[in-house]
């Protein structure tokens, strides 16, 4: 019996790695070789043209002692993140507490929040780019409205950053919808319990929805976490990180590091160093997450 089952997995082990192939083979030359030869240029000053010298740890070195760049980017970066993540969460959470009302021509809301995340982000970009124009955007001119004079929020170091947290918060859909898979999964049992019991709106939310929500908004914070650390191409498209470096992200650093000043080397040990701070702060959230996330299994 035992060698009728190995041969028949045998016979099915060749379909599987005929079929599996395809991606296997783009794994290892598009993910796997490029992150192993990302880890070799670290300890190089190699350029884009492939020569370079080993020189040990001078990059790592030269990242926190001699660029100030680095840790101007980071912080702005960080600055993004601590904003734009919890009003991401927030907006998206009260929106698929809307979006799960049982009413006529909900399903139109629903596409409506999600095609701003499907849309193309360069033509988003240069659309939002027109709405905080200073002089005729349609920010600007709502605030006239109320005899409130708008500022120039591209061109100003102080709303700039500003102006790139809500044109993310914007394309939120995903959050949404996958945030509104995880209400609607909840047993409307436990709503129809707390109701007999008298319970109000604000009480199944704060005791029922919340708790339960917690896993989604669990994943929705880790994936928010590692898409705000690459925030790259708005800061890029409308100021290039200007101005006086007050959106120059991180991401652009390494952009700017390996494809205008021609050091792979450098950029490559950016981009290791910013996968450490995701990971570290990835892994404090995953160990946190045992005292809020509450999973009914």
């Amino acid at each position: 019996m035992k060698a009728r089952n190995s041969s028949s997995e045998k016979r099915e082990e060749k379909p599987f790695f005929l079929f599996i192939s395809p991606w296997l083979l783009g794994f290892l030359i598009f993910t796997l070789y490029p992150m192993a030869y990302s880890i070799i240029l670290v300890f190089t000053n190699m350029d884009m043209t492939g020569s370079g010298e080993f020189i040990g740890l001078d990059n790592i070195i030269r990242a926190f002692t001699q660029d100030p760049l680095f840790y101007r980017s980071l912080l702005n970066t960080l600055y993004f993140v601590v904003v734009s993540v919890p009003a991401s969460l927030l907006l998206s959470f009260l929106i698929a507490l809307l979006l799960n009302q049982k009413i006529k021509g909900v399903g139109f809301f629903r596409t409506s929040f999600y095609i701003p995340y499907i849309t193309s982000g360069v033509a988003v970009t240069l659309l939002w780019g027109w709405i905080f124009n200073a002089q005729f955007g349609l920010v600007n001119y709502f605030l006239s409205l109320f005899g409130i004079t708008g500022p120039n929020w591209l061109s100003d170091a102080k709303w700039a950053m500003p102006a790139i947290i809500i044109m993310g918060v914007w394309t939120i859909g995903n959050s949404i919808i996958i945030t509104l898979a995880g209400l609607q999964d909840i047993p409307e049992a436990l709503y129809e319990s707390a109701e007999m019991d008298g319970a109000s709106s604000l009480v199944k939310i704060t005791r029922i929805t919340l708790p339960l929500i917690t896993p989604t908004l669990y994943f929705n914070l880790v994936m928010g976490i590692i898409g705000g650390f690459q925030i790259f191409m708005q800061p890029y498209i409308l100021t290039e990180g200007g101005p006086s470096y007050s959106t120059y992200t991180y991401m652009i650093h390494i952009y700017n590091s390996g494809f205008k000043y021609n050091e792979m080397g450098y950029a490559s040990t950016l981009a290791w160093l910013l996968f450490i701070v995701i990971m570290i702060i990835t892994l404090i959230v995953n160990r946190t997450s045992r005292y809020w996330v509450y999973y009914d299994n």
